[in-house]
């Protein structure tokens, strides 16, 4: 019997089509003001769906993201409420780890955006600051080149809490982060540093899946949580999520088919990304225990 960690799944499009507000750049930040209920059900339900760790729902909520929309001044509160709101679903719903959320600074899949790797660390740390007390573990998500994930890893570790690195990947072609660097390249970049886990998330699951050997084979606990859009090719900097499609053959059956593949090749660690929802997980939880394994946490 194989022990595998069961994660939540995505937030933010979840969030788009439950909220009451046209979707902004701040993307699932503004719910968190907004319609904070909307947030703590969510994460209640990826919970009771078997989730035993989630993320805070900060994804949107960086310095970058909030100045270039004249909201710099949330920032602080952004993070307190998304820690508030995870913490209440725990209590409400069940035992499960709280994950903290460093997220790309200026925009998902979009490696070339970057300024020097000291202003880059700086803010990291800054995000740290704020979430380290309130979380369990930090999970740097959607890293795109080795050295996003390098700045983000950097700064986590120094709260001395367990550190989770997930590099989002080319959905087509030769196993690739979105900067073309190679995933032997990325995990080299973090030799010195103490990772956890290392995943694969927010793209395609045959892009997860064709990757997922090489990962494997260099070691260490593996995970993956894919997202279901048909492309993210129009997500453009600044702009609304509501840009993108979800793709119609990535029903929870269907999901829990390709993370089932992924755990039978030595993945540890299974969730879903944007377009995964309660549902999907609930499904996996299911699937994972008819094959005889037991979904644990991270403690």
């Amino acid at each position: 019997m194989t022990s595998v960690i069961l994660t939540d799944g995505g937030m933010g499009q979840e969030l788009v089509r439950r909220s009451k507000s046209e979707p902004t750049p701040l993307w699932s930040a503004k719910v968190l003001i907004d319609e904070p209920e909307l947030v703590r059900d969510l994460h209640a339900e990826f919970i009771r769906a078997g989730a035993r760790v989630i993320t805070i729902n900060t994804y949107s909520a960086t310095p970058e993201r909030l100045a270039r929309e004249g909201a710099e001044d949330l920032f602080k509160p952004l993070q307190k409420r998304g820690i508030e709101l995870a913490r209440q679903a725990r209590d409400e719903a069940g035992d499960t780890a709280i994950a903290g959320c460093l997220s790309p600074l200026f925009g998902s899949y979009a490696p070339a955006l970057t300024i020097s790797f000291e202003d880059t660390l700086d803010i990291y740390r800054r995000i740290v600051a704020e979430q380290a007390d309130g979380v369990d573990l930090f999970l740097c998500e959607t890293m795109a080149s080795a050295e996003e994930a390098r700045a983000a890893v950097t700064a986590a570790s120094e709260s001395g809490k367990p550190v989770w690195v997930s590099w989002t990947l080319a959905d087509h072609g030769t196993p690739r982060l979105r900067s073309g660097e190679t995933i032997a390249a990325a995990v080299n970049a973090l030799d010195d540093l103490p990772v956890a886990a290392r995943l694969l998330n927010c793209c395609r699951p045959e892009a997860i899946a064709a990757a997922l050997p090489e990962l494997v084979a260099l070691d260490g606990q593996v995970g993956a949580y894919a997202n279901g859009f048909t492309s993210v090719g129009a997500l453009k900097h600044g702009g609304t999520a509501d840009v993108l499609h979800a793709r119609h053959d990535l029903d929870p059956q269907a999901y829990a088919d390709q993370a089932i593949g992924w755990v039978d090749v030595g993945v540890g660690i299974v969730g879903g990304c944007c377009e995964v929802g309660p549902a999907h997980i609930a499904a996996l939880r299911d699937r994972l225990t008819r094959a005889g394994h037991q979904i644990s946490g991270v403690f």
